[in-house]
């Protein structure tokens, strides 16, 4: 299944704001940075914003640990009726058509939440339901939305999948797992 990249910004919004949420890279600077990245306009953020982004990245996070596909359509539907006011077509800075989940108006955190929760419908009706996770690692909380071809992927990076495949050499030869910091 091939996915349009382009249209990939509101997943991969979603995808990094869960992500951040168990770091320490939680600052205002890196959100505004990261808003910037995904071309959200005016990503000045006071303390209000930055809780209200807070507190929808932990309501995104189901999204990509549901084990059902009804499940995630549940989360999203969620998010969609929190988080989408309008939708429409629209082009601009040179793009290709595309759609717009809030008006430009709208505050930063009403723009965030309409990208996401419209992006991540659009990929759950792409990926036929699939293809949301999160990391098959023990320990770890990441997610990830799965574009590779065969839309198998069961870790959030090759570290992962590599730290746990020799976790799991390790444990049939006896022998002690090292410990391993990440």
């Amino acid at each position: 299944m091939q996915f349009n990249h382009d249209n990939m910004n509101g997943v991969r919004l979603a995808e990094e704001l869960v992500n951040m949420l168990d770091t320490d890279y939680w600052t205002t600077a890196a959100l505004e940075e990261l808003l910037t990245r995904f071309f959200v306009r005016q990503a000045e953020l006071g303390p209000a914003a930055e809780r209200g982004l807070r507190s929808w990245a932990g309501m995104l996070r189901p999204v990509f640990t549901a084990e059902a596909e009804e499940v995630r359509c549940a989360a999203d539907n969620t998010l969609l009726d929190q988080g989408v006011r309008r939708v429409f077509l629209t082009t601009h800075d040179g793009m290709l058509p595309h759609m717009h989940f809030a008006d430009p108006q709208d505050s930063v955190v009403e723009r965030v939440r309409g990208m996401t929760a419209g992006g991540l419908a659009i990929f759950i009706t792409e990926a036929g339901g699939a293809r949301l996770g999160a990391c098959a690692r023990a320990g770890c909380r990441r997610v990830f939305a799965d574009t590779s071809r065969g839309g198998r992927r069961a870790y959030c990076s090759a570290r992962c999948g590599n730290t746990d495949a020799v976790h799991r050499y390790r444990g049939r030869q006896g022998i002690l797992p090292a410990r391993v910091d990440r």
